[in-house]
């Protein structure tokens, strides 16, 4: 189904007012947590924050489109998708980094549409900062318009990454990747929170971004954002980006080519491989 600009604009809109409800409780947790559970992986942790500006989230979506389908970080799926529509929540990306009061978090609804990302809102409590995206309408960082930076070589690139939660079990363990762009760049950044490193490389914080085993919440705002502000969205090797793959690599453009290259052309390091038995 084609959905025109006032139709996404309306979606942008809902989406804003369900990530300042969500980043409202978050910015309330603030350094006030009392229960930090364990998903049971290391370091998969989840807050009675979490938990409460997903309800707020969840309350804003249903408010304004009852018969849309969500899949939500807390609450998994939601209704039935009919109209190739599907919201993404992450009510807190970067629940580590929130419970050590690390000021890296954010609270994320992005909006799919045919499996693609389609409309954004990012909101970063502790930095007041609002991101917002749809296809064809721009992106923006506190209604501000936002576009990716215009440096052309790795050598003068920041960039940013993450490790999935299980990188203790695995070689695909992006350990190898980091060393080695770490030399070919200015630096390469861990973050913790998906969602604000795609937000960073939209505004021209960063260059660059890759991570493996993603989920849908920690994708779609920040996809769209990225598209909306000049940049370039794949697989590692260029190929188209599918969400499901939980593999991306986000770029300005114009780093894009060289950096794919770097990643596909890196080994595992095998001493970080789980014991044979």
């Amino acid at each position: 189904m084609t959905y025109s600009p006032a139709d996404l604009q309306r979606f942008l809109d809902i989406a804003t007012e369900a990530v300042s409800a969500g980043g409202a409780v978050l910015q309330h947790y603030w350094g006030n947590l009392a229960d930090i559970r364990s998903k049971g992986r290391p370091g998969d942790l989840v807050t009675e924050a979490d938990k409460a500006a997903e309800k707020e989230v969840l309350a804003v979506l249903r408010l304004h489109l009852p018969g849309h389908a969500i899949l939500a970080e807390e609450s998994g799926s939601i209704g039935t998708q009919t109209d190739g529509l599907l919201w993404a929540v992450d009510p807190l990306d970067g629940t580590t980094n929130y419970t050590h009061q690390y000021p890296f978090c954010g609270c994320s609804v992005g909006l799919l549409i045919d499996g693609k990302p389609a409309v954004g809102a990012i909101f970063d409590p502790v930095h007041n900062q609002l991101f917002r995206a749809a296809k064809g309408l721009g992106a923006t960082c506190n209604r501000e318009p936002i576009s990716v930076s215009g440096t052309a070589s790795l050598a003068d690139s920041l960039l940013v990454t993450g490790f999935a939660y299980d990188r203790r079990e695995t070689i695909d363990n992006n350990y190898a990747e980091f060393c080695h762009l770490t030399h070919l760049t200015q630096g390469v950044r861990r973050g913790g929170a998906a969602s604000i490193d795609l937000a960073y490389v939209a505004c021209g914080r960063i260059e660059g971004y890759w991570e493996r085993g993603l989920s849908p919440w920690d994708l779609a705002a920040g996809v769209i954002l990225v598209e909306e502000a000049g940049g370039q969205v794949t697989a590692y090797d260029q190929s188209p980006f599918e969400i499901e793959s939980g593999r991306i690599l986000a770029t300005n453009g114009k780093v894009h080519s060289d950096l794919s290259r770097a990643l596909t052309a890196v080994k595992p390091l095998e001493r970080f491989a789980p014991e044979q038995s």
